[in-house]
């Protein structure tokens, strides 16, 4: 009989209770902030570290988790009995996480070799950030529950991270430039005519698709490029920063266009917000043409 575990990082962005329910092993990314480091989600909450972010014009720094830290969980595993482990990064173009998790695991069946008959280890590179891989884990532990097989597991998160995308409006671009990690914005230079971007955070990259002028433009602007891409009738997330402000907004008018409400409301997490900021609105949907 298969026994199941899901491994991933904190920039997954779901919280500790739901992460607990749902028994999601979560490696932390640690961030160092005003000299003290502490373990992203599970010794500080996302809000908490908004707090000190708005204290400071310093970044926070952030590491990637490496290789060692993934064997140790995979013999863990392993020792407890599991017989497929699916092990979910963070985007490999913006973080060395999931080439650490392949090291991870080959150095864990080099030392383990009599593990290779008796479990199964995937690793599947998000391609994204955030929620993006959050919320297609919290759907793959439902079907692991209700009996699905690894492969199939496998199959539903790799068709997620090939046909979804976010598509994000910062109201300042301070940490994507400062931090460098957002391709897009090195090419956008509308900023001094108050001009902002919609990003597309897909396919392990990131672009600026559409350029807005004045905070008033932001809802509508956001919400018909939403449209515009979204496969109907599915269900799509708004991701926000410490303010729910226009995230609320963008909920409401995306109702009135495609009859449904958000599937989630969700914070964007501490280590994506060093690369991006605090002050977003983003929605994540299923794209049509993909």
């Amino acid at each position: 009989m298969s026994k199941i575990m899901i491994v991933t990082d904190s920039c997954c962005d779901l919280d500790i209770k739901t992460i607990n329910e749902l028994g999601i092993k979560v490696l932390p990314f640690t961030l160092t902030l005003g000299g003290e480091s502490f373990r992203e989600i599970f010794d500080k909450s996302t809000h908490e570290v908004y707090e000190m972010m708005s204290q400071t014009d310093e970044i926070p720094k952030h590491s990637q988790i490496p290789p060692v830290t993934f064997e140790e969980t995979f013999r863990e595993l392993y020792e407890q009995g599991y017989t497929d482990i699916i092990s979910v990064s963070i985007n490999s173009e913006g973080s060395g996480t999931f080439n650490n998790s392949v090291i991870g695991k080959n150095d864990f069946f080099d030392n383990n070799p009599e593990a290779k008959d008796k479990i199964k280890i995937f690793n599947i590179d998000s391609r994204c950030y955030t929620i993006f891989y959050g919320y297609p884990i919290m759907e793959a532990v439902r079907k692991i529950r209700k009996g699905a097989e690894a492969e199939d597991i496998v199959a539903y998160l790799e068709d997620c991270f090939n046909v979804c995308a976010i598509y994000a409006v910062p109201y300042s671009l301070k940490y994507a430039r400062k931090s460098g990690r957002i391709s897009a914005v090195t090419a956008f230079a509308g900023e001094v005519l108050g001009l902002k971007p919609i990003i597309e955070f897909a396919d392990n990259g990131t672009k600026t698709i559409d350029k807005i002028r004045g905070e008033k433009n932001i809802v509508p602007k956001l919400v018909e490029c939403v449209e515009k891409r979204m496969t109907p009738q599915t269900p799509y997330i708004i991701i926000h920063g410490k303010d729910t402000t226009l995230a609320k907004e963008v909920e409401k008018e995306l109702y009135k266009k495609v009859g449904r409400k958000a599937e989630m409301f969700n914070p964007i997490g501490a280590a994506v917000a060093s690369n991006i900021g605090t002050d977003l609105v983003a929605v994540m949907i299923r794209r049509k043409n993909k």
